[in-house]
C-alpha cells in the first residue's frame, strides 16, 4: 500500500503533466519540467509511471474518464466545448478533466505516444455521444459529433484559425450544440453560463 507520501508525489506528477501536456503537448513537455513542477526529483516519474509515456496515457485516460464520469451524457458536448473553448475558466482549475480534449490535441504530432490513449478514450466519448441517439446508425452519429468537437479543437486551440480562434466560447457553444442537437436528439439544449 501506497504511503501518504506516495500518493501525494503521484498527485503532483499527474496534475503537473496534465498541465504541461495541455500547455505544449507530449513532445515539448519534458520529465524534467514535469517534475519541476511538482516540485519533484525526476526519479521519481520513472519510480511511479516508469515512463513519460505511460505518464501520458495516466493523464489522459484519468483526465477524461473524471470528465466522463461527472457529465451526464446529454450536457458532454457542451461540457467538452465549455472546457475547450475556455479551459481556464470552466471551473477555476488549470488542469483535470477540463483539458483532457486540449491534451490530445496539442499532442497530435506525437502518434506512437498518443494513439493508444486517444483510441480508447475517443471510444468512450463517442460511446457516450451515441447514447444520445435512438438511431439506427448511433454509433456513426457519435462519431461524427466526437470528429467535430475534436475538429472544432483542432481549428481553435492548435491551428488558431480565424474567425473560431477568438470567436465568443459562448457563441460558438450555443451555434454547436444547436446544430449537434439535430444529429443527437437526446441532447439538451444549450443552457448558456451558469450564474454565479
Amino acid at each position: 500500500m501506497p504511503t501518504r507520501d506516495s500518493a501525494s508525489t503521484r498527485r503532483r506528477l499527474l496534475r503537473a503533466a496534465s498541465e504541461l501536456f495541455a500547455e505544449r503537448g507530449y513532445e515539448r513537455a519534458t520529465v524534467r519540467d514535469i517534475a519541476a513542477r511538482a516540485g519533484v526529483n525526476q526519479a521519481l516519474l520513472f519510480r511511479h509511471f516508469g515512463s513519460k509515456r505511460a505518464l501520458f496515457g495516466q493523464v489522459v485516460s484519468h483526465d477524461g474518464q473524471e470528465q466522463l464520469r461527472g457529465t451526464p451524457p446529454e450536457r458532454l458536448v457542451e461540457t467538452v466545448l465549455t472546457s475547450m473553448l475556455a479551459p481556464h475558466a470552466s471551473d477555476g482549475d488549470s488542469a483535470g478533466s477540463g483539458r483532457c480534449l486540449e491534451t490530445l490535441l496539442r499532442s497530435v504530432g506525437s502518434a506512437d505516444e498518443v494513439s493508444a490513449a486517444v483510441t480508447a478514450l475517443g471510444d468512450d466519448y463517442a460511446r457516450a455521444l451515441a447514447s444520445l441517439s435512438d438511431a439506427d446508425d448511433s454509433r456513426l452519429r457519435g462519431d461524427l459529433a466526437l470528429s467535430w468537437l475534436v475538429g472544432i479543437g483542432l481549428m481553435r486551440v492548435v491551428v488558431g484559425r480565424q474567425p473560431l480562434a477568438d470567436a465568443d466560447a459562448e457563441d460558438v457553444t450555443s451555434l454547436v450544440v444547436s446544430a449537434l442537437g439535430h444529429l443527437l436528439e437526446g441532447m439538451a439544449p444549450h443552457q448558456g453560463p451558469s450564474p454565479l
